[in-house]
């Protein structure tokens, strides 16, 4: 039995996948750099410092590219009152902790974005912890956020499992020695998804088969 879950929240908690995709390309043609929407989008889930560098060579710690990155933020700004939540999200948190799960949340966002974010889904009263971008050197699919939200679930990586909706949350759970399910909401697939214990639709997916999935017993791939 789990004891404590770790969620991402771009694309698992709140449906804002695109919107990032979006700043980015915005961001980027404001400084002359044209990348289109297409190659941008796969790359969501990552932060800026892995996804500046392979979509247009530059590092994000460079002038260029931390300035790239402060339009990015104010742009999504714009966005966030048009977000909604991933279908069922909330009354999944509140499921969970009515099964008194400690719930933390492991995003590459920066810390102020990912308040926002929770504060527009109106969750961000059912988060017992956060750890963003502000408390590791490398964001996903290192393992460092997942640590460092490990940590302050206080329990041992087998009474922990996440949840998220890219390939970089698998590997990063993995990486840190915990179980995920994954989430299709975000706008992978399946084979994209290889590495998680069970994967679902989205939160209300997962809800509705809580009894069966991996936090009640140890199940196999559940891909429905």
């Amino acid at each position: 039995m789990y004891r404590a879950v770790i969620f991402d929240v771009d694309g698992t908690l709140v449906d804002s996948n695109d919107a990032h995709a979006t700043a980015w390309v915005m961001a980027l043609a404001e400084r002359g750099r044209r990348v289109t929407f297409s190659r941008v989008r796969p790359l969501i889930g990552m932060g800026g410092d892995k996804l500046l560098p392979e979509v247009a060579g530059i590092a994000a710690a460079s002038p260029e590219g931390q300035a790239i990155d402060a339009r990015r933020r104010e742009i999504f700004q714009s966005f966030l009152p048009h977000l909604k939540p991933t279908r069922g999200a909330k009354d999944f948190l509140e499921w969970l902790r009515d099964d008194r799960l400690t719930l933390v949340v492991a995003s590459s966002a920066s810390k102020p974005e990912l308040h926002d974010l929770l504060r527009v889904a109106g969750m961000d009263k059912l988060i017992d912890s956060t750890t963003s971008s502000d408390a590791a050197n490398r964001s996903k699919p290192d393992p460092d956020i997942v640590k460092a939200a490990l940590d302050r679930t206080g329990c041992p990586p087998a009474e922990v499992i996440m949840i998220g909706d890219t390939p970089y949350d698998v590997e990063a759970a993995l990486r840190a020695g915990i179980d995920i399910i994954a989430l299709r909401c975000g706008g992978w697939t399946d084979p994209e998804l290889v590495g998680a214990v069970a994967i679902y639709a989205d939160p209300a997916d997962l809800r509705e088969h809580y009894d069966l999935s991996p936090f009640k017993r140890p199940a196999p791939l559940r891909s429905a």
